[in-house]
C-alpha cells in the first residue's frame, strides 16, 4: 500500500495511527462484537467513547469548568445560523469579515438582526486580516464574530480583537487544536472537525455557561438551541457517532504527541519550510500577507494559470494530492494540518524546487 501526501483542505489527512486503530477496531470495538458504526448511541460503550472524547479535549485545551463542550451535527455552516439564534437577543452583532467563511456567516446573521461589519479585507481579496487596534465594538452588540483561520485565503488572526465584556465568537474550523489558546478569552469557540480533527459530519462548540439559555430567538428550531444539546449531553437525538469516535482517537494521538504546545512547535517548523521556500522562489509566490499567514493553509501561485495546472497535474504523479487552490484564489493551496508529516511538506518543497528549475 502506498499512501500519498494529501494536502486537501477538508476532509483532510488524518494521523495514520488513528486510522490503523480504527481499522483494527472496525469489526469488534473492545470486545463488544460490533463496530462503533453499528452500536447504539445509548449504549454503555458509546457513552464511554463520548465521555473520553470530552475529557481529552478539555485536557488538551485547558477548557474551564464553566464552559460546555457540545458535539453537534450540521458542520460549522449550521452554526452560522445557530449563533445569532442563540446569542442575538438584543438584535445586534458585530462581524469582522476576513474571508469567505466569515462573509457567509455575516450574511446569514443579517437574516436575524442587525449585523454590523466592523472591518473587512475584501478590498485585498482577503489576503490579509484587518488591523485589530482599529476595531471599535458596538456598544449594543450581543457578540463579536471572527473566523480565526480563513482556510481559502490562508490567513490567521495572530492578535484577537479586544471586545471587553462583549463575548467573542470564533470559528476555528481549520486551526482547531493546532496550538494552545486561552479559552477564557472567548464566549464561543466552534468548528467543523473535518479539517484538522476528524471525519466530516461533526461540529464541536465550546460555549460559556452563561451564553446557553432558553431565551433564544423565537424562530430557533429545537435542534439549533445550544441548551438542547447541553441538557442532553449532546445526545438529544442520534449524534454523529463515528465522527465522535475518530475525533476522540485524534485527541488521544495529540496527547501522545506531547499536547498542543508540542504540536504548535511542529506546525511552525512545517510552515517555515514552505514559507521560506516561497519567499526565495523566483517562480512561486504566496498570496497571503506575511504577517497574517496561516500555519495550516498555504495558498500560492505562479501567476500563470497554465503553469499552475501543469504543476498540479505533475504533483499528483509524484504522490502530492489535492494541491489545487480554491477557485477564488486560483493556483495551489497546501493544507498542512496537524496530521501532515514534516516529510510531506519537505516532499512538496523538493518537488516545487525541481519544477521551478525545469520551468523557470
Amino acid at each position: 500500500m502506498t499512501r500519498v501526501y494529501n494536502f486537501s483542505a477538508g476532509p483532510a489527512v488524518l494521523p495514520e495511527p488513528v486510522l490503523q486503530q480504527a481499522a483494527a477496531e472496525m469489526l469488534d470495538y473492545k470486545g463488544t462484537g460490533m463496530s462503533v458504526m453499528e452500536m447504539s448511541h445509548r449504549s454503555k460503550a458509546f457513552q464511554g467513547i463520548l465521555d473520553a472524547a470530552e475529557a481529552d479535549l478539555r485536557d488538551l485545551m485547558g477548557i474551564p469548568a464553566n464552559y460546555k463542550v457540545l458535539f453537534l451535527q450540521g458542520g460549522a455552516s449550521t452554526q452560522f445560523a445557530a449563533i445569532p439564534m442563540n446569542l442575538m437577543g438584543g438584535g445586534v452583532a458585530d462581524y469582522i469579515v476576513s474571508g469567505s467563511w466569515s462573509k457567509k456567516a455575516f450574511k446569514e446573521a443579517q437574516r436575524y438582526g442587525r449585523a454590523n461589519c466592523l472591518a473587512s479585507s475584501e478590498d485585498g481579496n482577503f489576503s490579509y486580516v484587518p488591523a485589530m487596534d482599529s476595531i471599535k465594538v458596538s456598544s449594543d452588540a450581543d457578540y463579536v464574530y471572527i473566523c480565526q483561520n480563513e482556510t481559502i485565503y490562508g490567513t490567521l488572526y495572530h492578535q484577537l480583537p479586544e471586545t471587553g465584556t462583549v463575548p467573542l465568537v470564533a470559528d476555528v474550523s481549520s486551526c482547531f487544536l493546532s496550538e494552545p489558546i486561552d479559552v477564557a478569552r472567548y464566549g464561543v469557540i466552534y468548528g467543523g472537525v473535518q479539517k484538522n480533527v476528524g471525519p466530516a459530519g461533526l461540529a464541536i462548540a465550546i460555549v460559556r455557561d452563561d451564553l446557553i439559555s432558553d431565551e433564544v430567538l423565537e424562530c430557533t428550531p429545537t435542534m439549533l438551541k445550544w441548551k438542547t444539546a447541553a441538557d442532553n449531553g449532546s445526545m438529544y437525538n442520534t449524534p454523529p457517532c463515528w465522527a465522535i469516535y475518530i475525533s476522540g482517537l485524534v485527541f488521544q494521538w495529540l496527547k501522545d504527541q506531547g499536547g498542543l504546545t508540542a504540536m504548535a512547535e511542529r506546525n511552525r517548523r512545517k510552515a517555515a519550510v514552505l514559507y521560506d521556500f516561497l519567499d526565495q522562489s523566483q517562480l512561486f509566490e504566496g498570496t497571503a500577507r506575511k504577517e497574517d499567514r496561516s500555519l495550516m493553509n498555504v495558498p500560492f501561485i505562479t501567476g500563470d494559470a497554465d503553469l499552475d495546472a501543469k504543476f498540479i497535474a505533475e504533483a499528483a504523479d509524484h504522490g502530492i494530492q489535492n494541491i489545487k487552490g480554491h477557485r477564488s484564489v486560483g493556483g495551489m493551496r497546501a493544507s498542512i494540518y496537524n496530521a501532515m508529516p514534516e516529510e510531506g511538506v519537505k516532499a512538496l518543497v523538493d518537488f516545487m524546487a525541481a519544477f521551478e528549475k525545469e520551468n523557470a
